[in-house]
């Protein structure tokens, strides 16, 4: 149990102090863009070209994690992620205007290479640690929160750190990677291979099999990662920039604002964990549901611009975020195969990171060109999408039994197209080690 608690402890810090490094930067922006002169287009670039890196470079790492193990990568990366956040805090400190902005976004961009192969080798980490698949989905779920609860922290941090010096959230970033690199180090003890290291050829005759099999609902699921992600990023950006603008809010109150609709993600996000356990069928509709609440709350948000409203709904479609992320967490780690696994969700965690880089830029044409309505209704259109992907592509077959201890091979373990419908060819298949 304890062991159990100093690992969820480790593999937590991963995603929270990923979030913190990205999302804390948010209610700054706007102060960030003043002090350096640039553009409201230009300063959405410091999220965007972190998550555009990491996109590039995420499904490497997951090859790499599946052939060299899990921590041999997390580690490198994270001490990349410490130099990319000293690098953005030491230009920021010394230089000014645009020889700041690009030295900032040079620390940005090694910070997404080293996120790359963060965040994302965390999820099928939690596979491998916890081969119990209702355990394996509840801890899930707790890392999923983790993340949530980031995001609910990092505008109230950001904002205060931003109220004391402009750049303090970008000095604080390369600290809180460090953190977790100790635990990480301290905590993550991961179990000795079984089986020999697959071969670059056999890597890829495996992930073109997994996905010709099972490519309709793994993109479906890679689809809606990235929607969620860019709803979220997105109206966060608008809210940071109009919180300031139309209603004179700043620091730790624009903070505090900020986290209400992500306080409702991040405990959603926790229940939803919670209740999927290992029934498929159930975390099709949960997922399901909160797609669908996003959607018809965002469609009516597009007609009402009080900042009560804006709020109010927005918290409720982040709820409706939260029910959906552990779902495709657990889908994506329990229908695929160990083998496959960090490739597989190396490409799922490669669309969440589209959906990042895409959401504060998308926000900020819309805004120079239409205004709250047709940002909303875009916003409720993707949402929709996601929702009706979940319902169509997304079909399980059966729930497993109840019974933990079962252990019949021939027990269904996946959806209709998830469960593998030929074994892999002997080619592609691993060789046990030699003794």
């Amino acid at each position: 149990m304890q062991q159990n608690k100093g690992n969820l402890l480790a593999l937590g810090s991963i995603p929270l102090m990923m979030t913190l490094g990205n999302s804390m930067l948010i209610p700054v922006l706007p102060e960030i863009g003043r002090k350096l002169h640039v553009s409201s287009f230009q300063i959405s670039m410091l999220i965007t070209v972190y998550a555009v890196v990491a996109i590039l470079l995420i499904p490497i790492a997951g090859y790499l994690s599946d052939r060299f193990g899990r921590k041999a990568v997390i580690v490198p990366c994270l001490i990349l992620t410490v130099i990319g956040g000293g690098i953005s805090a030491v230009g920021a400190w010394l230089l000014h205007d645009l020889a700041a902005y690009w030295t900032i976004i040079a620390g940005r961009l090694l910070q997404g290479a080293g996120a790359a192969g963060a965040f994302p080798i965390v999820i099928p980490l939690v596979g491998d640690l916890y081969e119990n698949e209702d355990e394996a989905s509840k801890n899930l779920g707790v890392v999923e929160t983790y993340n949530t609860f980031g995001k609910v922290l990092s505008p109230i941090l950001g904002a205060a750190l931003g109220a004391v010096l402009w750049f303090l959230p970008l000095a604080v970033i390369p600290g809180l990677c460090l953190i977790s690199l100790i635990l990480v180090l301290w905590l993550i003890h991961v179990p000795k291979r079984k089986k020999q290291p697959i071969m670059f050829r056999e890597f890829v005759g495996n992930v073109k099999q997994v996905l010709a099999e099972k490519g309709r609902w793994l993109y479906a699921i890679f689809a809606m990662g990235g929607i969620c992600m860019f709803v979220i990023f997105g109206v966060l950006f608008y809210l940071s920039d109009i919180l300031e603008s139309r209603y004179n809010l700043h620091g730790v109150w624009k903070g505090f604002v900020l986290a209400i609709p992500l306080i409702s993600l991040c405990l959603c996000s926790y229940v939803g964990g919670k209740i999927i356990g290992k029934h498929k069928k159930r975390m099709k509709w949960i997922g399901f549901s909160g797609l669908a609440v996003l959607t018809i709350s965002f469609a009516i948000l597009g007609f009402f611009q009080n900042i009560y409203a804006v709020i109010g709904l927005f918290t409720l479609g982040g709820g409706g975020i939260g029910l959906a992320l552990p779902c495709l967490d657990s889908l994506i780690t329990k229908g695929i195969e160990k083998e496959e696994r960090g490739t597989i969700t190396s490409l799922y965690s490669s669309m969440r990171f589209v959906g990042v880089s895409l959401g504060p830029p998308v926000v900020s044409l819309l805004l120079g060109r239409s205004g709250h309505g047709l940002l909303f209704g875009v916003m409720a259109a993707v949402g929709g999408i996601a929702a009706m992907l979940m319902l169509f592509a997304v079909r399980p077959k059966q729930d497993e039994p109840t019974d933990d201890k079962s252990t019949d091979p021939n027990v269904d373990k996946g959806l209709t197209d998830v469960s593998r419908e030929k074994p892999l060819s002997p080619k592609l298949r691993r060789k046990a080690p030699v003794k």
